[in-house]
């Protein structure tokens, strides 16, 4: 009798395919040797940037094309999915995710392969194990949302940018929602250019019982009706009147109130609190988010994703976070600051509610906890989330509000308040910030509003310590920052999550708009391509247009619209506009300046341009003629030899101006290509070479001229004050602190009055 050969089975090949390679990483540790996971790197079939890549004539249908910088990372895809019996796509869990799954999967060809879409809310093996066992199909009205989008961005930008270039300058670009919030930021900038501040007064009165302390009382009436002082004149005479008027206590009010704890975050109040509390910008806190998202190696668990997907626009969480949470608060904060049912709390209008709210992927990892495995700006944030999430599950806080009003004399009345905390509640673990941009004109401060008042009783005569009248002026409107930038988008329907980081980005990097003080200021050339795309395309810049458009989007994706029928309302009043638009901008690029300066080099006129530094002439023979002078005359590309030899090639080297200053370039440019940064006028203490500043991937720095060669670095700009400790020449002046940037010594002390800037 013949031996039996035991049959083995064969292993079923899967390739996951998601966006980053981190996730690769992260999600790689949870799954066996069956499984490969390649990253796409985001997009890799789009519309062609040299061209349009619509048809219009056939309801512009897209042209789509391999990314030309993707052909070697799709080749790689291909060969892993030849080698796969079954593929997951697992791209991020939204519009662009679902558009990159279905691009890919049609450019494989995988007809005799099975395919299958599967998403995760978190990067945790739970999350991923749990996804890989509830599959789905490619949700195609969400890649038809973006795809309409895609169009309507591809048809603004391709269409009116030209007319920009012709009436401007080459190189400038509209967007479809961008510039709609350059309109938000320039009419801001021109409300307060247009502000003419109104003076008025307050008085306080600074009171005290005969054996109680000191304290604030507002004046809020004269005659009964609300206070309204003008003038320093006005307020002189209330304060005579009032410095001999007897003070008593009229009206004692005390209750309780409740302070309710705020939902979890969703993108847009992550980024606002992750301005006001850590001054991140927008575009930071979703680079950190991310890297939180997509995994951290936290020790004995190895990599993992920390947070829950940091793109949403729900505060919907899980039952099994709930349970969870719940248990961290009872046993962490005790049964008395666990509520008897959950906390819940409501979806703005139009939430798509697609994902949680950005919650951590288990509260049980402390930020404490973890702190060592984090960069301190993870950390941060991490901390961040993590107690605004528990915060949402606990009581409400409990204060002891106190009102008291006090007559001084017959016509003025005077009001201290004040809250006392009686329960802590969700404060024991996060408070909100307040916005100072939302400050109503006269309104107390917070420190006044929690102010503790002594004990009063009804009629009894209080001294006045002192009068303190106060001149004020009424004030602008703040310029936007990244907190109320986004929050105006928000509100007005402008973009999605997903997107306002990167409408802030893409003004910021075409020089629209600028940061001053952490808050954005349209600059010339924002002001001027605003202007022309208000007056020739009102519709595109209005925001009352672009929400309803957000809305047609939402209507594709739930399949009550179709992408098509987006486009083309879009598109017809769009055409007229542009029609119009090619006459008007054709007709101001015609006219000459008769007047214009003549270039010196050539004889030709010529004419006002604009570059990263502004306003500058430069010549109309351009190429052929590349002469430029800045408005004052000066040179604004070439100017006298710098005195510095090109290390590269033995030749002068002169001053050129950069998006990020000065710089000196060899004047055989392009021949020679040699830069030096300029010195800001300080020695650095290894070598002895220049320090400059530096830009890198996350911001400005300062560091030797001499790199690589000598790897001094600080972030805080150094001046010349030698450590009163150790004697190292160079410190830095941080928040009223001289710091040493000796390593051995790091010693610090405030700083003196005289101490550089």
């Amino acid at each position: 009798m013949a031996n039996k050969v035991s049959k083995v089975d064969k292993i079923t090949k899967k390739l996951i395919l998601v966006e980053s390679p981190t996730k690769v990483h992260t999600i790689t540790q949870f799954l066996d040797k069956s499984y490969t996971v390649r990253a796409t790197m985001g997009h890799i079939i789009d519309l062609p940037k040299s061209k349009l890549g619509l048809d219009e004539e056939n309801n512009f249908e897209p042209s789509y094309i391999v990314m030309r910088t993707k052909t070697k990372m799709l080749k790689e895809i291909t060969a892993a999915a030849g080698k796969a019996d079954v593929i997951y796509f697992a791209t991020d869990p939204d519009r662009e995710g679902e558009a990159i799954s279905y691009h890919l999967k049609n450019k494989l060809k995988l007809e005799k392969k099975e395919t299958h879409r599967i998403e995760f809310n978190e990067i945790t093996k739970k999350a991923v194990l749990a996804a890989l066992a509830s599959p789905r199909e490619i949700n195609a009205n969400l890649v038809y949302a973006q795809q309409a989008r895609r169009i309507l961005d591809r048809l603004v930008g391709y269409k009116i940018s030209p007319l920009l270039w012709k009436s401007i300058q080459r190189g400038l670009s509209a967007g479809r929602v961008q510039s709609v919030a350059l309109r938000m930021i320039c009419e801001r900038e021109r409300e307060i250019e247009a502000f003419k501040p109104v003076e008025y007064w307050s008085v306080i009165a600074r009171l005290k019982g005969e054996a109680t302390a000191e304290f604030n009382a507002k004046l809020i009436q004269i005659k009964g009706a609300k206070a309204v002082i003008k003038t320093k004149e006005e307020g002189d005479k209330i304060v005579s009147d009032c410095t001999s008027a007897e003070y008593v206590v009229k009206k004692i009010d005390s209750r309780e109130k409740n302070r309710y704890t705020a939902p979890p975050f969703i993108t847009s109040t992550l980024q606002q609190e992750a301005a006001k509390k850590l001054g991140f910008t927008a575009r930071k806190t979703m680079m950190i988010a991310q890297s939180l998202y997509e995994g951290v190696n936290v020790g004995e668990e190895g990599e993992t994703g920390l947070i829950t997907y940091m793109r949403t626009d729900s505060v919907r969480v899980s039952e099994e976070a709930l349970a969870e949470v719940r248990g961290l608060i009872k046993e962490k904060y005790g049964a008395e600051s666990l509520p008897e049912v959950p906390n819940t709390f409501k979806n703005k209008k139009n939430s798509q509610d697609a994902h949680e709210a950005v919650r951590p992927a288990s509260v049980l990892r402390e930020p404490a906890a973890i702190k060592q495995f984090l960069n301190p700006d993870q950390f941060k944030l991490y901390d961040l989330i993590w107690k605004r999430f528990v915060a949402s599950q606990m009581k409400s806080a409990l204060l002891e509000v106190t009102s008291i009003d006090i007559s001084a004399g017959a016509e003025y009345l005077f009001r201290a308040t004040g809250n006392v905390i009686k329960f802590k509640g969700f404060l024991s673990v996060y408070d909100i910030t307040e916005d100072k941009d939302e400050k109503k004109e006269g309104e107390e401060d917070e420190a006044d509003k929690n102010a503790v008042l002594p004990k009063l009783s009804e009629g009894q005569v209080l001294l006045l310590v002192k009068l303190l009248p106060e001149q004020h002026f009424t004030q602008p409107p703040p310029r936007f920052n990244d907190a109320s930038l986004v929050k105006a988008l928000e509100e007005n329907n402008i973009g999605r999550p997903s997107t306002y980081a990167a409408i802030i980005s893409t003004i910021l990097d075409r020089n629209y708009i600028e940061r001053l003080d952490k808050r954005f200021k349209p600059t010339e050339l924002g002001f001027l391509v605003c202007d022309i795309l208000v007056k020739n395309f009102p519709n595109v810049l209005n925001v009352e247009f672009t929400a309803g458009m957000e809305e047609e989007l939402d209507t594709v994706e739930e399949g009550t619209n179709t992408w098509q029928k987006v486009v083309a309302d879009f598109y017809k009043p769009f055409s007229e506009s542009l029609a119009k638009a090619a006459l008007t901008l054709g007709e101001m690029k015609k006219e000459a300046d008769p007047n214009a300066e003549k270039c010196e080099k050539c004889g030709k006129p010529m004419a006002v341009k604009f570059g990263f530094r502004g306003k500058f002439i430069a010549c109309t023979g351009y190429p052929e003629c590349k002469n430029t002078k800045s408005i004052g005359g000066e040179a604004a590309e070439e100017a006298a030899p710098s005195g510095v030899v090109c290390e590269k090639c033995g030749a002068n080297m002169i001053l050129k101006f950069g998006r990020f200053g000065k710089f000196l370039a060899c004047e055989k440019y392009p021949e020679c290509k040699s830069t030096k940064s300029i010195g800001i006028g300080i020695k650095c203490p290894k070598c002895g070479g220049d320090v400059v500043s530096r830009r890198g991937k996350k911001g400005s720095f300062y560091g030797c001229g001499n790199y690589p060669k000598c790897d001094f670095i600080t972030n805080a700009k150094p001046v010349a004050k030698a450590c009163s400790k150790c004697g190292y020449p160079v410190t830095t002046l941080v928040k009223g602190k001289v710091k040493c940037l000796n390593a051995e010594c790091k010693h610090e002390e405030d700083a003196k009055e005289d101490a550089p800037a």
